[in-house]
């Protein structure tokens, strides 16, 4: 079995963080899933920039497009859109093998949007109607405006992976938006037990900002703390009515910044049943070679109390932290997605 594959025999899903055509046409996604049981992808506009500048697969619809009537955007989606779609299909029958628990493909609604709670919400059933797979999760950023319009995709059925989440203020509020639409949906009477959705934790970027503010003794373990504890108080949180799922938690953002620290530190040490990792090609590639896969989110709750009690103390406040961070992954999704738009006008 390869080293990947051993993580999900501990109950955590792993999800690529990539998708392109390249990688559905060459069968190299059908060979992730068959051999380390990669179980889902997501993307995000940084990726599917990255992918239209490099993959050969798209030179001639891009071509096609020159000429389209389309604005940029929706040229952008003419591109991308087929390919999600084919995502989901490859995934549909570790979807429905799951009982609709696995084998999910994200879709990022417009970075634009993220101050936006109706054009988001309009953009989220847009783009849920025009995937019509079962198995799509829409991408909505975990901003104030996004949280209103959490609860109503989620209320209307659509699958949400709510992204840019930093800090545990952040997290405990997404948690609260799933669960008012999983409320008001049951409320309606409609059924609630076949939603799905994700809170997307990032995870290296808090290490990378707090690690030069602290004492070398703590530099690499904070955001490691954070997303145990997260992990522990969602083990605690109360049933949701009418057999609905609980929201997973998924660690975003999972490759080591630091060459300091060991290439597959997010990954191994955040394994846990229930949960789920997006991991790029590189990082995969690293844990197929010489990952561990224990089960460890649930270890040292006494050192994870120790780590948070040490930062606090030394002035720095996770939650404010997390403002900057997410004020920071937006700015970065907006330069990417106006790439995007460039390369396809």
């Amino acid at each position: 079995m390869s080293r990947i594959a051993a993580i999900s025999r501990l109950g955590q899903q792993v999800w690529l963080d990539n998708l392109s055509r390249q990688l559905l046409e060459s069968g190299e996604l059908a060979r992730w899933i068959a051999d380390d049981a990669i179980a889902g992808v997501t993307s995000n506009p940084a990726i599917f920039y990255n992918a239209i500048r490099t993959d050969a697969a798209y030179a001639e619809a891009v071509s096609k497009l020159k000429n389209s009537p389309l604005e940029a955007e929706l040229r952008f989606e003419a591109l991308a859109l087929p390919d999600v779609q084919g995502a989901c299909d490859l995934f549909l029958p570790l979807y429905e093998q799951s009982g609709g628990n696995a084998g999910f493909v994200s879709f990022e609604v417009s970075p634009t949007l993220a101050a936006d709670t109706a054009g988001t919400l309009a953009a989220a059933r847009r783009l849920w109607a025009e995937i019509g797979r079962p198995n799509a999760m829409i991408k909505i950023p975990a901003t104030p405006a996004g949280l209103g319009a959490i609860t109503a995709a989620i209320a209307d059925g659509i699958n949400v992976n709510v992204t840019l989440i930093f800090s545990p203020g952040q997290l405990a509020d997404v948690q609260q938006a799933y669960r008012a639409g999983i409320e008001q949906r049951f409320a309606a009477g409609l059924p609630v037990d076949r939603i799905a959705s994700v809170a997307s934790v990032f995870i290296s970027r808090l290490d990378s900002l707090i690690d030069p503010k602290l004492p070398a003794e703590l530099q690499g373990r904070t955001a490691i703390a954070m997303a145990r504890q997260a992990y522990a108080d969602w083990q605690d949180l109360p049933a949701l009515p009418g057999q609905a799922r609980q929201q997973m938690l998924l660690w975003a953002s999972t490759s080591s910044k630091n060459p300091n620290y060991r290439d597959v530190l997010y990954v191994e040490q955040l394994i846990g049943a229930g949960t789920v990792n997006t991991v790029p090609d590189a990082t995969l590639t690293a844990f197929r070679d010489h990952g561990e896969a224990l089960t460890t989110l649930a270890d040292d709750r006494e050192g994870t109390a120790h780590q948070l009690a040490a930062i606090a103390a030394l002035g720095h406040d996770l939650d404010v932290i997390g403002e900057e961070l997410q004020t920071a992954g937006l700015k970065q999704f907006d330069e990417a997605f106006a790439k995007l738009l460039d390369l396809v006008r």
